[in-house]
């Protein structure tokens, strides 16, 4: 493994469990764990946690709150000098500080350093953002992407959201119910998704229906085109960025799939605006959310291409 690989998946899919079986914590019913070349686990071998050459950066950093920023990440140094490792980290001046007195993205940075002082072979990280507010969390995901970079160490880094998964790691290897059922780059998941759970998590809106040739009735009662014909139980798969929206009916355009509903939430996402539909999500560019004055409770109609739809067999 190289780079930074990210686990994702819903609650309760195994993805922490799977750090913990790496470091040793919990363990495996069968199987080998090694790393680097070297065994941990698996034929009559079981190294303890401790002589794992393991980072651990856990949910919510389990700093030591009576112990400043420098002597958290001497810990585990092993009498090694820290203070390059917190100038590297960018956190010198913090290193007198004792974790309740440092933001959610400081406390972090600490964590990251107290990992990396092992000078281990592999980092884990467990859902780093999850203890950050929302409104800093995008920031502090890119400082942790350069962090991660700059480290050139292995990492595994677990996340319940897709956008962080692909923010963090050029890898995503999404679970459920404790099995990997897909492994590739974030644009694969994208444009290629194994099962309509794939496609769902990575934010493709998912419609379920029975399809006969190119129509498919959708469990809703309503009728959508796609441009290959299939039959039998399918979800329809639509990309947020294909879906248009407008306050009337398109005349004269191309789509043949036109769905009125009613806007819950209106979210600026960088250059794109996510809109929540009805049972749909869209993504406009801020200039035709201005355009149509986007707001939740407008009406509005969403429209796109039967090639812009594609399905997947569902039970």
């Amino acid at each position: 493994m190289e780079g930074t690989v990210a686990v994702a998946g819903p609650s309760g899919a195994g993805k922490s469990t799977l750090l913990r079986l790496i470091a040793g914590l919990v363990p495996p019913g069968s199987g080998v764990v090694e790393c680097a070349g070297e065994r941990w686990f698996g034929d009559g071998v079981d190294v303890a946690p401790e002589r794992r050459r393991i980072g651990f950066v856990f949910q919510h950093y389990a700093l030591f709150p009576h112990l400043s920023a420098r002597a958290n990440v001497a810990f585990g140094a092993e009498g090694r000098d820290v203070d390059p490792l917190l100038r590297r980290l960018g956190i010198s001046h913090l290193a007198a500080a004792r974790p309740a007195t440092l933001s959610g993205g400081e406390r972090q940075r600490v964590a990251v350093a107290r990992a990396l002082a092992r000078r281990p072979h592999l980092l884990l990280l467990d859902e780093p953002l999850s203890a950050l507010d929302p409104a800093t969390r995008g920031a502090v995901a890119a400082e942790l992407a350069d962090v991660l970079r700059e480290t050139a160490l292995p990492a595994l880094v677990v996340t319940h959201a897709f956008e962080e998964a692909a923010s963090l790691a050029d890898r995503v290897i999404v679970m459920e119910q404790g099995r990997v059922v897909q492994d590739g780059a974030a644009s694969d998941l994208l444009a290629q998704p194994a099962t309509g759970f794939v496609a769902e998590f990575a934010g493709m809106n998912r419609l379920a229906g029975v399809a006969s040739g190119t129509a498919v009735e959708l469990d809703g009662g309503r009728q959508v085109r796609v441009a290959d014909p299939v039959h039998g139980h399918v979800a329809v798969l639509i990309a947020p960025w294909e879906i248009t929206l407008s306050t009337e009916l398109p005349q004269d355009d191309s789509a043949l799939n036109h769905v009125r509903g009613t806007v819950r939430r209106v979210v600026p996402l960088g250059n794109r605006v996510r809109v929540s539909l009805d049972g749909l999500t869209a993504e406009v560019t801020p200039e035709s959310a201005a355009r149509i004055r986007l707001r939740p409770g407008q009406e509005v109609v969403a429209s796109w291409k039967a090639t812009a739809a594609r399905t997947v067999p569902r039970p």
